[in-house]
């Protein structure tokens, strides 16, 4: 199986080194912890969007990320609002929304060898601790990987639950969603296995 989700195109994201993004996504991460405002976040929403555009991924390419998003924020937000007032929700929502798609426009637009190559090296000194980087470099790129894949997969359930009319239930989109991710992971760990990977512990 294949986790390969990079789209190549000529533009100026996909020609940003694989380290600058990865350090970007986590210093966005950091920066809509520290100012949680709504004018920040929409701000950073907009330049989101923007660098979508400017990667010339096409509407088609990153629909099943915003149909994911929807999915999982809309619940969220409607929850969230219901406990604590509409703004915090809107806060806590476009917060998450911010987050999924900047790291769905990395994975879409880096290589995930690239990926895996900037993880091992950066985790390296936690050797020292007993941490073994080339497997936690994996886990952590399967992660990033795993976001557009799984909007992916709720696009086909959707379309298939549609033609049963089953695709105002959310239970029959959200039970073979979980089912897939799963037996997909299952299916991940024996290719893994399969190719005999078991990078050393570290010393």
């Amino acid at each position: 199986m294949s986790l390969g989700l990079y789209l190549h195109r000529d533009s100026p994201v996909h020609a940003v080194p694989a380290g600058t993004k990865m350090l970007a996504l986590l210093a966005a991460g950091t920066g809509l912890l520290l100012f949680p405002s709504l004018p920040v976040l929409s701000c950073v929403l907009g330049a989101t969007l923007g660098l979508y555009g400017l990667a010339r991924l096409r509407p088609r390419e990153v629909a099943p990320v915003f149909r994911l998003s929807a999915f999982v924020l809309v619940p969220l937000f409607v929850l969230h609002a219901l406990l604590s007032g509409w703004e915090p929700a809107l806060v806590v929502v476009l917060r998450l929304a911010v987050l999924m798609l900047l790291a769905t426009l990395v994975s879409l637009t880096t290589r995930a060898s690239d990926m895996l190559d900037v993880l091992e090296r950066t985790l390296r000194p936690l050797a020292r601790f007993g941490l073994n980087p080339v497997r936690l470099g994996l886990l952590l790129s399967l992660t990033l990987r795993f976001i557009p894949l799984m909007a992916t997969w709720l696009r086909e359930i959707q379309e298939a639950q549609r033609v049963r009319g089953l695709d105002r239930d959310p239970l029959a989109v959200l039970v073979p969603l979980l089912v897939k991710t799963l037996r997909t992971a299952d299916s991940l760990a024996d290719a893994i296995d399969a190719r005999c990977f078991d990078p050393e512990e570290p010393s």
